[in-house]
Parts: structure tokens; C-alpha cells; sequence
């Protein structure tokens, strides 16, 4: 992707921010021990997170980058950051990083927003924070403690002399409508605009205006399996802005109500389990910067073949609501027996669960267990057959 092509490699490669980025510089070499740590605030896909990456490449500093999610517990806080404050000579020449640290409070915060403070107080190593917002009652605590920096969004002056560097160094050229137009939509977000262009200029149009930075979820799977590369397939991915529970639906729904062979099927559906346990891991600990990797998984799904076409598939409402009520006896039932089996919970659904049904359901194999599941077991012989 351009976006990561065009990445600044050096502090003058940026555009935009110039007082905020002259701060910045100030305070690294100024900076001694007990001096606040920086709190940069701003949108998103302005340059916060690559200014901080590339002033301690040039102020020779080793970067140390977490996220919200490392720094939700004070024990995850212990764990990390005290063995870098306390042993700053065996560690080099450490700078710490929080990126997103308006996300620690909520209610996955376990301490760690205080923890955390406490470290700020008393900065043993350069420490840089980011945030794209600082207006949450929470945050007010943490900014007593913090110098903070304000980052703007890029004016359109701007946005469009860098988007121009970027086709020239492409070769590429864009009408003076679509460049308007994709500034306009980019609201100052130098990423998105980066994006939008090389959907653009790559050849791919969406079907209409209003969908020009956002396809809807049929166009965008349609698309993808018509695509003719597999970069035309990954702008395809990356235009579908949507939820990523929606999206990982939307192809899982076309792929398994497609008249694919086996071999096919199956290899669709291992990919769309990868993606549905970065989700799953994402939803857990709340690191919502793994979902870069979604499209990254989502690519090899990639195959120019007619047989695949977007298809909603829905359940009927009895149907989910027995699932959703009969769920937990049978997460109880898998528990029991993966432990017997010496296998997984989920290895003994898949693979086990519709043998066992089978044969309780026939009278053959007899478990000691609730009476409620003789409701379950028949229900789950009813949708076998």
C-alpha cells in the first residue's frame, strides 16, 4: 500500500504541524531526568505516531512502543515498564511510547491509568504519549502531569501538494475533480487520502458517489472475486470500511453458500478461522491495532472465480435463539469431555460432539449427565438430519 510506501523515513519528510513538531524537537533535547512526559493529541492519521518513532531514531534513542492495551493492569504495568525505569543503563538508551492512551480507562482498566500516572510523575527515561482526544474527565488527571501538544488536521493546501509528490513519484495522475474530491473526503487524514487515491488511481470505482470512500458490503465482496489482481483485490479490501464482525461475516456467508469443491471450501473456511481468532484476540485484550492484519488475512481469500458471489446468510430466529440458550450447556458438555479426551474444547465440538449425539441419541454410549442436555441432544440430532 502507498500509505506505508510513502511512509516518512526522516522529521522534514512531514507535512503539516510544523509548531507542534518544533516542540517536540525542543523538548527531546532539553529533555533530562524528571522532565513531564509529551502527550501528543490530535486525530487519527496525522503523523502522532511516526513523529514519536522517527525523533528517537534521530535523537539516538531505543523506542520501547506499547498501546492501550499492554497498559491496562498495574501488574501489566509492573511487568513492562518497571524493568525498563529500573535498569536504564542494561537497557541502553530507552524512550517509552503509549500510543492510544485514551483508551486505557473504561472498563477494561485495571489499574493501569493510575499505575501509569504515578510513572509520569516521577520520569526516569524520556516518555511520549498519544491520544486522539483529551476531553474525557479521565483524562484530566493525566494531563496534570503532562506537557501537551496539539496536532491539527493537514490543511487542503497541503494535503494536496504531498498527494501530487506522491503521483509524480507513481507516474500517476488524477483529474481535478477526483483530487478534490479525495482531499475533501480525507478530512485531513493524510492515511486515508493516501488509501483513497490508490483505489482511485488503480482503477477501481465504486459505484457511486456516496460510496466513493465506503462500498457497501455486496459491492465490495463482488468485487474482490471479479477483481483481476490481487492488488485490485486488496484496494477492494481496504475501500470496505466497515465493521470488521461484518466483514469477516460477509465473505464467510458468500464462501460457504458458493458450489465450491472441497478443497476450495476448505481452504476458504481455514482462512476465515484465522481471521475470526484475530478478531476474537482483538475483542479480548482490546489491541485494536492487530485489525491492520486483518485485510492481510482476509487477501488470501483472493481468487478470480465466477462460483463466488455475496450471498447473506441468515438464520431464523428460532434457530439463533436456540443456539444462543443452549450454548452454555453445551460449552459445559465440551468442557467435561475434552478434559476425558485429552483434547480441546474445540477439537472435541468439531470432531467429537456429533459422533457422541449420535450415539446417545441411539442408546449405545451413556454420559452421567444433566437432564436438561436430553433436550439438547435432541434438538442437535434434529438440525444432523
Amino acid at each position: 500500500m502507498w500509505s506505508e510506501k510513502y511512509r516518512p523515513q526522516i522529521i522534514s519528510d512531514m507535512v503539516g504541524n510544523e509548531e507542534a513538531r518544533a516542540a517536540i524537537m525542543e523538548w527531546f533535547a532539553k529533555w533530562k531526568k524528571g522532565t513531564k512526559p509529551l502527550l501528543l493529541v490530535g486525530p487519527p492519521g496525522i503523523g502522532k505516531t511516526t513523529m514519536a518513532y522517527l525523533v528517537s531514531k534521530q535523537f539516538g534513542y531505543d523506542m520501547i512502543g506499547l498501546n492501550a492495551s499492554d497498559v491496562r493492569s498495574k501488574s501489566r504495568i509492573n511487568e513492562i515498564l518497571m524493568p525498563v525505569l529500573g535498569n536504564v543503563s542494561v537497557l541502553g538508551t530507552p524512550m517509552i511510547f503509549v500510543d492510544e492512551v485514551d483508551g486505557i480507562h473504561g472498563r477494561g482498566d485495571y489499574g493501569g491509568a493510575s499505575a501509569l500516572i504515578d510513572i509520569l510523575k516521577e520520569p526516569t527515561v524520556p516518555i511520549v504519549l498519544a491520544a486522539n482526544s483529551d476531553t474525557s474527565d479521565k483524562m484530566k488527571s493525566m494531563k496534570k502531569v503532562v506537557t501537551t501538544i496539539y496536532f491539527k488536521r493537514i490543511p487542503p493546501r497541503l494535503l494536496r501538494v504531498y498527494l501530487e509528490n506522491i503521483l509524480k513519484k507513481q507516474s500517476a495522475a488524477l483529474s481535478p475533480g477526483s483530487m478534490i474530491k479525495v482531499i475533501d473526503k480525507s478530512r485531513g487524514d493524510i492515511r486515508s487520502m493516501i488509501n483513497l487515491t490508490q483505489s482511485l488511481v488503480s482503477g477501481f470505482n465504486p459505484p457511486t458517489e456516496q460510496s466513493f470512500e465506503n462500498i457497501n458490503v455486496e459491492d465490495g465482496v463482488n468485487a474482490f472475486f471479479k477483481a483481476k489482481s490481487i492488488e485490485e483485490a486488496r484496494i477492494v479490501l481496504y475501500s470496505m470500511q466497515i465493521d470488521p464482525r461484518e466483514k469477516i461475516n460477509a465473505f464467510y456467508s458468500s464462501v460457504i453458500t458458493s458450489e465450491l469443491d472441497v478443497i476450495t471450501l476448505a481452504k476458504c473456511l481455514e482462512i476465515m478461522s484465522n481471521a475470526d481468532m484475530l478478531f476474537g484476540r482483538i475483542m479480548k485484550t482490546q489491541n485494536w491495532r492487530l485489525l491492520r492484519y486483518l485485510n492481510d488475512i482476509l487477501i488470501k481469500l483472493y481468487q478470480n472465480d465466477d462460483r463466488i458471489r455475496y450471498a447473506q446468510y441468515n438464520l431464523s430466529w428460532p434457530l439463533l435463539n436456540r443456539i444462543r440458550w443452549d450454548g452454555a450447556k453445551i460449552k459445559s458438555l465440551s468442557s467435561v469431555m475434552a478434559k476425558k479426551l485429552h483434547l480441546s474444547s474445540s477439537a472435541f465440538v468439531t470432531i467429537c460432539l456429533p459422533f457422541v449425539l449420535f450415539c446417545m441419541k441411539n442408546k449405545t454410549l451413556e454420559l452421567d449427565l444433566e437432564e436438561t442436555f436430553g433436550d439438547i441432544i435432541e434438538k442437535e440430532m434434529d438440525l444432523l438430519q
